[in-house]
């Protein structure tokens, strides 16, 4: 199969994970399909080169806002007209819904193809209070709309996402993007040690962000500390944020017991989730959300708040409401001091993860309904599994 994909941003070598997981996923759908990629605004130049075996047009968009952002479109139309007419596609498949979904649905009704659009993120919220989310933008709203409701056939990885998708898309599948098992796995290697340090130890893996919710979650380990003093939280990830939080933990007495590990290689993650006792998320907001996935294959359950996957993989994990301080750390008091609970749970969500969120499980899946599409033009019986709301 010959297979457009665009996306926002993409890997200038093999040394740069942007998006790790899409990534490997590229990677390993380039091992059976022919690949072409167009990337939007990363790498922040203009070039052409290849990547995992995979060709990449990468447009140099950067950080292009407003109605300049149209050149930019109009600009990935044109790469995938030229590589139509080089070699057909078979089917276009966008990732993420506002920009990527309008140029691949543009371009599929154009060219004749089908289009694919998978939602990732947070293209379908608002959230004003803290400047996030794709609804924000007017323009961008519309795109997804298009997008939407153009699309052959709209794929999501959680039933959060399912829900945002509803009131625009015409057809959904259930298609979560998975985990590599290879790399995420719960038997550690030869030699490894532990790099968290403490009595029980619990891991958050994330941008320091705002979207991120790490203020919630440094309020909700202050309550844990008060009846768990061995408790030792582990932040993992880099942001803006960083300084305001170390200064948040000094003001709540906790800042001994938080550790800042910085950015780590994404082939570094999995000594980290096997060294943790039990993975904990604080979002606002997430779509599909790779760590709760990762933690999971490597036999960690997550407790986190209720959006991406963490309700969908329950009870291998526990979800509380967005924002709320107060269930977040009870259901961490709750949890922690059970060592036979967290076991089974990790357990429990590691095969989860093998029955429904492997990567190996995606590209064979997405190589189905490529074929279909191509071959219908169309999404009809496509379901995979049928899409929870």
């Amino acid at each position: 199969m010959n297979v457009g994909v665009v996306l926002p941003g993409f890997s200038a070598s093999e040394e740069d994970w942007c998006i790790p997981a899409l990534a490997s996923l590229i990677r390993r759908l380039g091992e059976r399909h022919r690949v072409r990629v167009v990337s939007l605004r990363y790498p922040y130049e203009r070039k052409r080169y290849s990547v995992f075996g995979t060709e990449v047009h990468a447009l140099g968009g950067a950080r292009v806002q407003g109605l300049r952002k149209f050149p930019l479109l109009v600009r990935a139309l044109a790469t995938l007209g030229r590589e139509h007419r080089h070699r057909p596609f078979d089917v276009l498949h966008a990732f993420w819904a506002d920009e990527p979904g309008w140029v691949t649905v543009q371009a599929g009704r154009w060219l004749g193809v089908p289009s694919l659009v998978t939602l990732l993120g947070g293209e379908l919220v608002a959230h004003p209070e803290i400047g996030y989310g794709g609804g924000l933008s007017r323009i961008n709203r519309r795109l997804a709309k298009v997008a939407l409701e153009r699309a052959s056939l709209v794929s999501v990885g959680s039933s959060h996402l399912a829900r945002l998708a509803k009131p625009c898309a015409a057809r959904t599948t259930w298609l979560p993007i998975g985990v590599d098992l290879e790399r995420f796995h719960p038997a550690s290697k030869a030699g490894e040690t532990s790099p968290l340090e403490g009595g029980i130890k619990l891991l958050h893996v994330a941008s320091l962000v705002p979207v991120k919710g790490q203020d919630s979650l440094l309020r909700a380990f202050e309550k844990v500390t008060l009846s768990i003093p061995d408790a030792v939280l582990h932040l993992v990830g880099r942001g803006p944020l960083r300084e305001s939080l170390e200064c948040l933990a000094g003001e709540l007495g906790i800042r001994e017991r938080v550790h800042f590990h910085g950015a780590v290689p994404h082939y570094h993650l999995p000594a980290y989730y096997r060294a943790a006792d039990l993975c904990v998320m604080s979002s606002l907001h997430e779509g599909q959300e790779w760590v709760t996935q990762e933690a999971a294959a490597c036999g960690r359950a997550t407790i986190g708040t209720r959006v991406g996957v963490v309700p969908d993989l329950e009870p291998a994990s526990v979800a509380v409401p967005v924002g709320d301080v107060d269930a977040l750390a009870h259901a961490l008091r709750r949890l922690l001091p059970d060592r036979d609970r967290l076991r089974a749970m990790g357990e429990a969500a590691r095969l989860r993860v093998e029955q429904d969120y492997s990567l190996r499980d995606t590209v064979e899946r997405l190589g189905l309904l490529y074929t279909e599409l191509s071959s219908r033009g169309e999404a009809r019986a496509l379901a995979p599994r049928s899409v929870q709301t």
